[in-house]
């Protein structure tokens, strides 16, 4: 007898509720179009500009936003264009959130379903171990372990998901502990499906809705986890810039020069702004609960 004649069908999210429940929530709406032209201006801007990001120009100091045409954002200390700056900054914060979101969702992911399926000790050892990673507040253990580490884009990367996924195991266990008493997930195992095909056959898609969630916010608290450690001069360290590092450079010309952190911090405030709005259309799109 085949798997599909002892589990019955499951419930499955059709694209166009979907797509007109998400499209309802202006916001996310915002969020999504704010992601995707910030995303392909970093990408693309930089290769049409006439100055590069490393570009100096001393007879071109603290240039006024919009009082040249080839520099529209000003200039820095060094002559440097703030908007070419700007964007390479975004591919460098943006790149890391994204990164350290997948790692994390990784772990997040394996952790949750190891936990919610086996329960038992295994569970229960796992599950503590999240509660006391989550007593530790993130920033601080990010600054405590990036101050003895070398500043590089993949030790950030890596820093940052180590001390993010936990929210998202606990969401995964919650969500597998539900699941895995299904219907279809009886059924598999009766048929002899082993624990692993179990959990990534039956169980994950089913819970992709609240994943997907998690992780468009951990893209947001990995910028902001950037930024914090950058501004304080942990991360990404000049000439490379990202959004955190043009902050802590700004400091000393907030009243002389203060687009110099204005433009850094709109970034920064759009990007993680955008994310969260993001996440919260995706809340709602995927709760079938939701009344629309």
């Amino acid at each position: 007898m085949s798997q599909t004649m002892l589990s019955p069908p499951r419930p499955r999210l059709t694209s166009r509720p979907l797509v007109r429940r998400f499209l309802s929530h202006r916001l996310a709406t915002f969020g999504l179009i704010a992601i995707v032209a910030l995303t392909l201006a970093c990408i693309l801007l930089p290769f049409v500009l006439p100055f590069s990001d490393t570009q100096i120009n001393m007879r071109a100091r603290f240039t006024v936003p919009f009082t040249e045409f080839w520099h529209p954002l000003g200039t820095d200390p060094m002559g440097r264009d703030t908007l070419a700056r700007i964007l390479m900054a975004g591919r460098i914060s943006l790149s890391i959130g994204f990164a350290a979101m997948l790692v994390s969702m990784g772990i997040g992911i394996v952790v949750g379903l190891t936990a919610g399926f086996y329960g038992g000790v295994i569970g229960t050892a796992l599950m503590r171990f999240v509660d006391a990673m989550l007593c530790f507040p993130s920033i601080f253990l990010i600054l405590a372990i990036s101050a003895l580490t070398s500043p590089t884009i993949p030790g950030i990367i890596l820093l940052i998901a180590a001390t993010s996924w936990m929210e998202v195991a606990r969401v995964v266990e919650a969500q597998t502990r539900s699941l895995k008493i299904r219907d279809y997930a009886v059924a598999a195992a009766a048929y002899g499906a082993r624990p692993g095909r179990i959990m990534l056959k039956e169980i994950l898609p089913n819970a992709i809705a609240p994943i997907i969630v998690a992780a468009t916010l951990n893209v947001a608290n990995a910028i902001l986890a950037e930024s914090y450690i950058s501004f304080l001069g942990f991360g990404i360290q000049p000439p490379t810039p990202s959004w955190g590092n043009m902050l802590n450079n700004a400091q000393t010309y907030l009243t002389s020069a203060p687009w110099l952190a204005i433009v850094p911090g709109f970034a920064i405030t759009l990007a993680v702004t955008s994310f969260n709005f993001l996440g919260d259309g995706l809340r709602d799109a995927l709760d079938p609960r939701a009344d629309h």
